[in-house]
């Protein structure tokens, strides 16, 4: 990894140096297993696809269970689960899901999610919510609803974004904090700018992290779970670099936890061998990647479809992003968007 001032760059020779030999075949596996369902997409053979996946998640099952931090939805739930799991993800995937739908079923997977890190993981403790309900005849009425304590477990995080695609399910992570926090503790936020040259092919791939837009403390950083929200892991070479960094600058995280709606096996294998302390939680996992670096079959750019599109001559910054999330998701995570703004602005 090269630093600059302003820059760290991160190269995909470095990723694969922490991958082992039997990660290697079983990589090698998946790809040629692939390989050998590509060739039923065209002309389509239905039940040739099936078996071809139904292998697949198989084995990608079977790799999983070796690896205990890395932690798939679909793998690690009870069996009544996995169709819900499933639904979410077609609908991601599905070309024809515009805006609104990919926005909902976001959330959902987030929450999904979320479900698996800490309320099924902590659920022997328990707390209480009493809520002031609009009922006030005879007297004003209240309603008591039991959740699982979790404090000890969400209220030392940072949530760190990887923008711009990961901002929303970052608020989406830290709103969830805030509403099973017993003190309504919301996340401090640290914003990285890091991009991948997509110039480049998979094996030759670059992580560029620029400093000079990027936003964040290291004392903030230090001791603290730090949580980052993806959509997408397809080689890990982002969270690698940004934490490979913050480490190199003295930051030693409490732990890391990387959320992810699909992970491809080669993002999660790299990231969980390179990070110590770090798991990573993903709704799916997808087999393989392509020349460019792209999760297969995946659901396209998380980003353009959660954001909508950016020119290459007028990108947007973090603030003109929020603001095009209009009222209705300023409303839902003001107090989110308010811990944004500190950073960003530096107010406080």
């Amino acid at each position: 990894m090269s630093n600059t001032d302003d820059t760290v760059i991160l190269k995909a020779e470095d990723l694969d140096g922490y991958l082992t030999s039997d990660d290697q075949k079983d990589l090698a596996a998946l790809q040629e297993m692939y390989r050998e369902t590509l060739k039923h997409f065209d002309p389509v053979n239905k039940e040739s696809i099936i078996q071809g996946f139904d292998e697949m998640g198989h084995l990608m099952q079977t790799i999983c269970a070796k690896h205990p931090s890395i932690k798939v939805y679909s793998f690690v739930t009870e069996e009544g689960a996995h169709a819900e799991a499933s639904r979410v993800i077609a609908k991601l995937r599905n070309i024809s899901t515009d805006h609104a739908e990919f926005l909902y079923y976001s959330q959902r997977a987030y929450e999904m999610l979320f479900r698996l890190a800490y309320t099924d993981a902590h659920s022997a403790k328990k707390n209480h919510i009493i809520v002031k309900t609009p009922v006030t005849d005879p007297v004003q009425n209240y309603a008591v609803h039991k959740i699982p304590d979790i404090d000890d477990a969400i209220e030392n995080s940072v949530m760190c974004v990887m923008l711009r695609g990961a901002l929303l399910p970052s608020m989406i992570m830290s709103k969830e904090i805030e509403e099973y926090s017993s003190s309504d503790y919301v996340t401090p936020f640290a914003l990285f700018k890091i991009n991948r040259d997509d110039s480049r092919h998979e094996n030759d791939m670059q992580y560029i992290l620029n400093l000079k837009k990027s936003y964040f403390n290291f004392e903030e950083l230090d001791g603290k779970d730090l949580i980052f929200a993806d959509p997408m892991n397809a080689t890990g070479g982002s969270l690698v670099t940004v934490v490979k960094y913050l480490q190199q600058q003295g930051v030693r995280p409490k732990s890391i936890k990387f959320f992810n709606v699909i992970s491809a096996l080669k993002g999660s294998l790299r990231v969980t061998r390179a990070l110590e302390n770090c798991t990573c939680y993903t709704l799916w996992m997808d087999p393989v990647l392509n020349t460019k670096a792209y999760i297969m079959p995946g659901l396209g750019d998380a980003g353009d479809r959660l954001n909508g599109f950016d020119t290459k001559d007028c990108p947007r910054n973090i603030i003109q992003l929020i603001a095009d999330y209009g009222s209705n998701i300023a409303g839902l995570y003001r107090s989110q968007l308010r811990k944004i703004e500190q950073t960003v602005l530096g107010t406080v």
